[in-house]
């Protein structure tokens, strides 16, 4: 009887190692496919447009290319010396988190696109919001998590943001952890109604931040936070607030 127990336990545990060996192939694959999808993206945003006279890198003609075919593509999010470039969607409420799980030819992907919260306006609102997944090997938003350490701060603190409306570089002022629901819902500010609201919020991203960044904002600035998954307790949140200094 314990034979055949045992029998029946190892073939269970091989079935187990078997089928965990396929998933993770299956992951590779399907990671290694959705990160050709944003190198596809990435050279078309960066690729160069020949002018009459001379060439010229014209990001914003590439960024309308890409709306072109996808009409829910509003910009492009890149950190410079990360593996942050990516392109950015939104979609309206009836869709809501519709790329959490889909690229941007909006087919299934676990690595989903970076999105805009459905409430915000890039144009018109105080803060901007944009969601992606905290995925390993420092994928999509994955390499957020360096900034928990000061250092990696001060060689990255610019994240550019260009948009089919204009470009912009926005400088990252307080990075810090929350939980979803029960925390700081730094997710619920959008628009401020007055300064005190603004400076309200400014003050607790400051308050929980990992660092002091020597950088804040005033009343009238606008705003950037980029949101991922934070590990270290259930529904955590991983969050960083940068401020507009450049836009064209």
């Amino acid at each position: 009887m314990k034979k055949r127990f045992y029998i029946f336990l190892m073939i269970v545990l091989v079935a187990v190692f078997v089928t965990s060996i396929i998933y993770i192939i299956m992951n590779y694959k399907e990671d290694k496919k959705q990160n050709a999808v944003f190198e596809e993206l990435e050279n078309i945003v960066t690729e160069e447009q020949e002018d009459k006279n001379k060439e010229q890198k014209d990001e914003s003609i590439n960024l309308m290319e890409l709306y072109e075919i996808n009409n829910d593509f509003i910009g492009w999010l890149k950190i410079n010396n990360t593996n942050i470039s990516y392109p950015v969607m939104q979609t309206d409420n009836n869709r809501k988190d519709y790329y959490l799980r889909k690229n941007f030819y909006k087919e299934y992907s676990q690595l989903g696109t970076p999105y805009i919260a459905e409430y915000c306006n890039v144009q018109t609102s105080d803060n901007v919001i944009i969601y992606g997944h905290h995925i390993t090997n420092y994928q999509v938003f994955g390499e957020l998590e360096k900034y928990k350490k000061k250092e990696f701060y001060d060689n990255h603190k610019i994240i550019n943001f260009n948009t089919i409306y204009g470009n912009a570089d926005y400088e990252i002022i307080a990075v810090f952890k929350t939980v979803a629901y029960t925390g700081f819902k730094y997710y619920e500010f959008i628009n401020s109604n007055s300064q005190n609201e603004f400076d309200t919020f400014i003050k607790k991203c400051k308050e929980l931040s990992f660092y002091e960044t020597g950088e804040t904002a005033k009343y009238g600035d606008k705003l950037l936070t980029l949101s991922t998954c934070e590990y270290s307790a259930k529904n955590g949140r991983l969050v960083v607030v940068a401020k507009k200094i450049t836009a064209e």
